[in-house]
């Protein structure tokens, strides 16, 4: 009879779990938090990080020095090694797909340290920092003198997409993608 009592208890509680999950899972997908945060972690008071606009985390907020950045910037699992862009992770978007209806607003906002752009492309490429965009051609759209920094603590609002799929890089930062698919 114990034995029994388990096994239900056990089934009502994967049977509570999976309703659960159903429920939630599809709420998150199709939310109206239509809001992408493009992200970093660099560390403050690195002074590596001076010479090109510094670190404006908070202590304690960051922990990324400049010279693990470039470490991370290029796989030695290439051949020939070192020849292709991989990027440090923790410079991202966040989430790096959104699904919106026509006629919404996106929000987008930096909540790193570091300056980015979010950008619309054609096509994902390079960026405007030729040292960043190994073995990246640079997406035309980085080059055009149209791209709208992002320094941060700013937001931008995306609006007005046509349907389809839109896709967002950051000019500097050019593994930081993010795609938009507008219904």
């Amino acid at each position: 009879m114990r034995i029994l009592t388990t096994a239900g208890v056990v089934l009502t509680l994967l049977a509570g779990f999976w309703v659960i999950a159903n429920l939630v899972s599809p709420a998150q997908v199709a939310g109206d938090n239509h809001n992408i945060s493009v992200l970093d972690n660099c560390l403050p008071g690195d002074p590596a990080w001076n010479p090109t606009g510094g670190c404006t985390l908070k202590p304690n907020e960051g922990d990324v020095s400049e010279a693990e950045f470039t470490a991370l910037l290029r796989s030695p699992l290439t051949i020939p090694p070192n020849q292709f862009l991989i990027g440090h992770p923790s410079w991202r978007n966040e989430p790096s797909h959104v699904t919106v209806k026509g006629g919404q607003t996106l929000r987008v906002t930096n909540k790193g340290g570091r300056g980015h752009t979010f950008t619309e492309v054609t096509n994902f490429g390079g960026g405007f920092v030729p040292p960043l965009n190994i073995g990246l051609s640079p997406a035309p759209q980085c080059t055009t003198g149209t791209v709208i920094p992002l320094p941060p603590g700013a937001t931008i609002d995306v609006t007005g997409l046509a349907p389809g799929l839109h896709r967002f890089q950051c000019c500097i930062h050019p593994w930081m993608r993010a795609t938009i698919r507008v219904h």
